[in-house]
């Protein structure tokens, strides 16, 4: 007897136009086979929903918010999970705008009004207390992450997402989602902190595991190319469709090739230009895999739904240096972390070509670290909080697999290609 595939993700077929009912319908078609998905989610207490929902005033295309999570999929998620579970249901998120503008809480938090109609409670992860928590396996680029404890303490989460590129990742689906319910500063790190070049694509398989969401939900009813949060290089998309599978990774590789991109592709290659393939790195580690012919897809529609790609900001030879010395920057800090800690202990620092260019106790940049790498602007500027005790573990032999990356694309660039 062949065994089935470890995962399941379907994509359905629905109008961007369609009433809540009939996006209801649909989604419903797509969730209900995803058996792995219900076991966990019927036997949960209590359930926490990550919805991209989160920015103010966000632009509106076809009827639909532009970036984010349309009310239409939002209702027909919290449908289902009321009419087949008995749990406690939570949305979750940190809205980051609100906490580096100051702004009114409540002020970004689009679906308020669809959480109020199911009597759904929100979340701000951010004023939850804050637990320390290992990561399954050890961690890739921490072993340690500062998180919410609400969400760490919930029986089961549900990640849903818009289909979208994002400029510094080359797609947000189900797994970058979950980057908003980091907790950040004053409790935990700065978004920058993890928001870095090297780091984000392991850090995000890290949370990954930690989360571990039990169903993934992508919203193609329409979705966004380019990049996100009105840079000026967004364009929107009309996709109608809409995808549910048992894992993040394998949910967003099936989204991911719908997008016209190929899942098991990696840094360099479109559209991952400024860092490394979160999905491959994952499958890399064994959580989840990138190989289609490893994961039960049905689609009932095709690659691809339209033209997908992500904004490129700033030449590749600069985005290389700064990969290149965002890792000897990391591997300095280890060498000399004695020297460094006796410094700036308890500090936050920016490092760059061996020298601390920045150094503050709470960690907010309140300019780029653009113009904070003055005359050297290829140079990156690795941020990094000084502990004694280095809580966090961060695994700095990430950084010498970087560097050996980028030294194998160099000599690739430099071999002759034969007829």
């Amino acid at each position: 007897m062949i065994d089935s595939p470890a995962y399941q993700v379907n994509a359905v077929q629905c109008d961007h136009k369609a009433s809540d009912e009939e996006v209801y319908t649909a989604l419903k078609r797509a969730a209900d086979p995803l058996d792995r998905s219900w076991e966990k989610l019927k036997a949960a207490r209590r359930i926490g929903i990550k919805f991209n929902q989160d920015w103010p005033n966000p632009p509106m295309f076809e009827g639909q918010y532009q970036d984010l999570v349309s009310e239409k999929a939002a209702r027909a998620v919290l449908r289902l999970l009321r009419e087949n579970t008995r749990a406690q249901l939570f949305c979750a998120d940190i809205s980051f705008y609100e906490v580096y503008h100051d702004a009114a809480p409540g002020l970004s938090t689009n679906l308020k009004n669809v959480f109020r109609e199911f009597d759904v409670e929100y979340v701000d992860a951010n004023k939850e207390p804050v637990v320390t928590c290992p990561v399954p396996g050890g961690g890739l680029m921490f072993s340690h992450y500062f998180m919410p404890r609400a969400l760490v303490e919930a029986d089961a989460l549900v990640s849903v997402q818009k289909m979208k590129n994002h400029g510094f990742m080359g797609i947000t689906l189900t797994l970058k989602n979950l980057f908003g319910l980091m907790a950040t500063e004053p409790q935990a790190r700065p978004r920058t902190y993890y928001h870095h070049l090297v780091r984000m694509p392991y850090m995000l398989v890290d949370i990954g595991r930690i989360f571990n969401p039990c169903l993934n939900i992508i919203d193609a009813l329409t979705s966004q190319a380019g990049q996100e949060w009105g840079y000026g290089r967004e364009e929107p998309r009309v996709t109608n469709a809409l995808l549910a599978g048992d894992h993040p990774v394998a949910t967003d590789a099936c989204g991911a090739a719908l997008m016209g991109h190929d899942p098991q592709s990696d840094w360099l290659t479109p559209p991952f230009h400024r860092d490394r393939n979160a999905l491959l790195v994952a499958s890399e580690s064994g959580w989840g895999t990138t190989r289609l012919d490893q994961i039960d897809f049905q689609s009932e529609v095709q690659a691809p739904l339209g033209h997908f790609f992500a904004a490129i900001t700033d030449p590749m030879e600069r985005v290389i240096r700064w990969r290149q010395s965002t890792a000897e920057q990391a591997l300095y800090y280890r060498d000399h972390q004695r020297e460094i800690t006796a410094k700036y202990a308890g500090e936050y620092i920016l490092l760059q070509q061996g020298e601390v260019r920045w150094h503050d106790p709470a960690g907010r940049l309140k300019v780029s670290r653009r113009t904070i790498s003055g005359d050297n602007p290829d140079e990156a500027l690795w941020f990094k909080y000084v502990d004694p005790d280095e809580v966090e573990g961060e695994h700095f032999e990430i950084y010498e697999r970087t560097l050996t990356q980028i030294q194998e694309k160099q000599k690739e660039s430099r071999t002759p290609q034969g007829d």
